[in-house]
């Protein structure tokens, strides 16, 4: 599974990519977690608002911090 979050680092942005960490790491997902920092490749990307979250390169979330119940079912829990 690859996971993209897409942001310029803002805390939101981080809150997301440290969310998806957290269950990825709790619930031993085998998961590539990228960040995407770049706003020429966000916007390349369709991503108008961050954070944005692209699971399997379909863009699931965007414009706010998911919580830990919104990741699990992106991730197909």
């Amino acid at each position: 599974m690859e996971i993209k979050v897409f942001g310029t680092g803002c805390a939101r942005c981080r809150a997301t990519c440290q969310a998806i960490e957290k269950v990825i790491r709790e619930n031993g997902l085998d998961a590539k977690l990228a960040k995407v920092e770049d706003i020429v490749e966000i916007l390349n990307s369709g991503v108008m608002a961050t954070p944005a979250v692209m699971v399997d390169g379909v863009i699931r979330l965007k414009g706010r911090v998911p919580s830990e119940e919104e990741i699990k079912r992106m991730l197909g829990m």
